[in-house]
């Protein structure tokens, strides 16, 4: 066989696993969004650290299994620890405690909007971390990243906004973090399957989380009402196991970038899930900054 025919029948293939790869993500973007009012509804009856290091390491337990069952090699070379454990730092332990507490102190849907700009911020710090070349589309990203946090903000008067300040800054914090954590990443990238390092960058983010949640918070597992307990569930399958599976799954079939567009749907489905589950506010000011955020969004990822 040629090399001509080789690539037509490659692309042939990536066209055919094409539409699963689609299904993976859009079904990835649905357990994701979903888990932002979710994981609102189970802090009502859970500290939130203890909500997201429970969850996450139990999630990180489940995708172990499952690689394992795969025959993945789970073991990581020793000069690959110091770089892993730095990423799960950055994109685990960072996003779980800094977000979970943030929803806690203020509503999920504005949490989700505010956490999702982190494609922008990742744009931004790219130019002076690895010398990307700052384009007028990732400027114009910035600006409707900005626009969007004030339109969120704005109309609540000065005190709503002062109380609102810390999981403001809080959900800021996570979105920056993430980007840096991408960008450390794209630096030094893990030598390990994509299932594996999923595993230990969720369990080594998260289990730090968890030992500090049970041992300061000390939550009450008889305040778990069936559905405290069924919030639980599906945090630890849905938005950790099934999804991270999922997801992998779908960048086996599909490039990054087309992926990354997709999941765009996450505060979308996390915005409008929580007005419907937990009635939170869904008027113009929030759907005029969910818009502002994902365009802006689609413009960084932009080559």
């Amino acid at each position: 066989m040629t090399d001509t025919t080789e690539s037509k029948a490659a692309s042939a293939a990536a066209g055919r696993l094409a539409p699963a790869g689609v299904m993976l993500l859009l079904m990835t973007s649905f357990f994701w969004g979903v888990s932002w009012p979710i994981s609102k509804f189970v802090m009502s009856e859970w500290p939130p650290l203890s909500v997201r290091g429970v969850t996450g390491t139990t999630g990180a337990a489940l995708v172990a299994l499952y690689a394992l069952a795969r025959r993945i090699d789970l073991r990581v070379p020793a000069d690959q620890w110091p770089r892993l454990l730095i990423s799960a730092a950055l994109n685990v332990t960072l996003w779980m405690v800094a977000v979970g507490v943030a929803i806690s102190l203020m509503p999920a849907s504005e949490v989700v909007i505010i956490s999702y700009t982190m494609p922008v911020w990742t744009a931004l710090l790219a130019w002076p971390l690895l010398g990307e070349r700052m384009t007028w589309l990732r400027v114009i990203a910035l600006v409707m990243a900005f626009a969007g946090l004030a339109v969120l903000l704005g109309g609540n008067g000065v005190d709503a906004n002062i109380a609102k300040l810390p999981g403001v800054l809080l959900s800021l914090a996570a979105a920056v973090g993430f980007a840096i954590g991408t960008i450390f990443l794209k630096k030094n990238p893990l030598r390990l399957p994509r299932l594996s390092a999923a595993a230990w960058q969720i369990g080594a983010g998260c289990a730090p989380v968890a030992v500090v949640g049970l041992l300061i918070e000390r939550p009450d597992f008889a305040a778990l009402t069936q559905g405290g307990w069924a919030g639980l569930a599906y945090l630890t399958f849905f938005q950790f196991s099934v999804s991270y599976v999922a997801w992998f799954a779908a960048l086996d079939r599909l490039p990054a970038s087309v992926a990354t567009i997709v999941t765009m749907l996450v505060p979308v489905i996390g915005v409008i899930a929580s007005g419907i589950a937990l009635h939170e506010p869904l008027g113009p000011r929030q759907i005029g900054a969910l818009v502002l955020t994902v365009v802006g969004v689609l413009l960084a990822v932009r080559p």
